[in-house]
């Protein structure tokens, strides 16, 4: 038998928030959850949200990799240094690195799918979560946030997107990971020293080892930020879509336009909490919740939009290719910039750009070509009718221009 509990809770759920993060089950590219655990092994996990797993692979892989001297090794390798890099592995940690490193690229590729299908079932049930979790250590709010913030704050530090985000648990770790590698590399140092002309001071003190793994750690954080952020709005957007629908779409408004002294005004809106503070301003201001009926907007998915933003989102990232080869790119600037004359800090930022754009270059043609243009400009996902008396037409259409309504329109009953 099952308790009132267990019957109230859906077999099916879309995800979880507490005051720490939310965690919730949204479409993945397996493939690119994939290479994230073959760039840094836990990487995949992580972005999914199995922390346990994610954090454990990522100290195996830490351990294993110092221990194992792997990235010198393959530094030298691609540096044509071969007899080097035989000289300098560890063949003791080096047989122990394969068979983990190739579990977390297919664990993290097979759970993608599984966690896709989860996805699609949750939504079809029209399944989603409580927007809001207190707590006396945190407070965690569903809301839009930009995804370019995201960006630019995991650029400055990676781990603040994250933070941002509201994604403590990988935001604290890889803030933590990258004041630790970043010291161990002496980072900053040669930053210093490049910034000053002093290439080869920067080659001389930089420790290549802790170096390299900061293009992975710089990738992840970035594209990681920005697809959390793009899937928050789009959770944001369908928990006030299926609210608005209990709750505003009453059986008992109707819309009588010969109705006496009726007033019916209409105002479109996007997705905000602007849009609730409305309603419950007019529910204050004396406007009965079956006088108002909020219909959300089902926007068809004909075009595909070039660069997600607060406002809108497709699900379709350009982001995913781009963060790929930059985090390759620099890996190979850093390695090669040890020989070259400005170092490795600037050739790893050129690499890091160079392969940045190589990857937006790719998928802009790939959406002109086989993709339509979008088209700019906001757009109504919400249409809120609110039935009134005339003399309170004046003050609904005040209340509702006042929270960003996007147009506004009336008609007499």
């Amino acid at each position: 038998m099952f308790t009132e509990s267990q019957k109230e809770q859906p077999r099916r759920p879309k995800g979880i928030m507490n005051s720490l993060a939310t965690n919730f089950f949204h479409l993945r590219n397996p493939w690119a959850i994939a290479w994230w655990s073959a760039s840094y092994p836990g990487f995949g996990h992580i972005s999914m949200g199995n922390y346990v797993t994610g954090f454990l692979l990522f100290f195996w892989e830490m351990t294993v990799n110092t221990q194992g001297n792997v990235n010198l090794a393959i530094l030298y390798t691609f540096t044509g240094r071969f007899d080097m890099a035989k000289e300098i592995v560890n063949n003791r940690w080096l047989l122990l690195y394969l068979s983990v490193y190739i579990y977390a690229i297919w664990d993290s590729y097979r759970l993608t799918l599984q966690f896709n299908q989860l996805a699609i079932l949750a939504d079809r049930h029209e399944q989603t979560i409580q927007p809001v979790s207190i707590s006396f250590m945190e407070i965690n709010a569903l809301d839009k946030r930009s995804p370019w913030a995201a960006v630019a704050w995991s650029v400055i530090a990676p781990g603040l997107g994250h933070l941002y985000t509201h994604r403590i648990p990988t935001g604290f770790f890889l803030v933590i990971w990258w004041m630790v590698i970043a010291y161990y590399s002496f980072l900053f140092q040669g930053v210093q020293y490049t910034a000053l002309g002093l290439f080869e001071e920067a080659k001389a003190i930089i420790n290549p080892e802790w170096l390299m793994f900061l293009p992975s750690i710089y990738g992840f954080a970035i594209y990681d930020a920005y697809v959390n952020t793009v899937e928050f709005n789009r959770l944001f957007e369908k928990e006030q879509a299926f609210f608005l629908k209990r709750k505003y779409q009453s059986p008992k408004f109707e819309m009588q336009f010969k109705k006496e002294n009726a007033m019916y005004i209409t105002a479109s809106f996007e997705h905000s909490i602007n849009l609730e503070i409305a309603i419950s301003e007019l529910e204050q201001k004396g406007i009965n919740p079956e006088n108002i009926c909020a219909i959300p907007m089902h926007i068809p998915k004909k075009e595909t939009r070039m660069f997600d933003t607060i406002h809108r989102a497709d699900g379709m990232s350009i982001f995913d290719l781009p963060t790929v080869l930059g985090t390759i790119f620099m890996l190979f600037g850093v390695m090669w910039g040890f020989m070259w004359t400005w170092g490795p800090i600037i050739w790893g930022l050129i690499a890091l750009f160079a392969g940045g754009a190589l990857g937006f270059v790719f998928k802009y043609f790939y959406y002109w070509f086989y993709q339509k243009k979008n088209t700019s400009g906001k757009v109504t996902e919400v249409v809120l009718i609110v039935s009134c008396h005339e003399e309170e037409a004046e003050m609904v259409e005040r209340v509702l221009a006042g929270h960003h309504a996007l147009s506004i329109g009336r008609k007499n009953g």
